[in-house]
């Protein structure tokens, strides 16, 4: 599954990181041209994103997903 959001506070990407250390499953950040992937786990990494952009957050986890359904804004997918 696949999350696109845009992330406006520091506050925010702690929530996201912290939901995701809590997740079995993995949990990428990606960059919408797909330059940039890094583990959401990672603290230190998230910071390896441009957040001024809209991140595409990536888990086959579903209920990570509605997790963080109240974090940030939810931006729609380009088909």
């Amino acid at each position: 599954m696949v999350s696109k959001k845009k992330f406006n506070t520091i506050s925010e990407l702690q929530k996201v990181q912290l939901l995701a250390t809590q997740c079995p499953s993995e949990v990428g950040l990606h960059s919408e041209d797909g330059e940039t992937i890094i583990d959401a786990k990672s603290y230190i990494g998230m910071y390896a994103l441009d957040f001024d952009r809209p991140i595409l957050v990536v888990s086959e986890d579903e209920e990570f997903h509605k997790k963080i359904e109240g974090i940030g804004e939810n931006l729609p997918l380009e088909d």
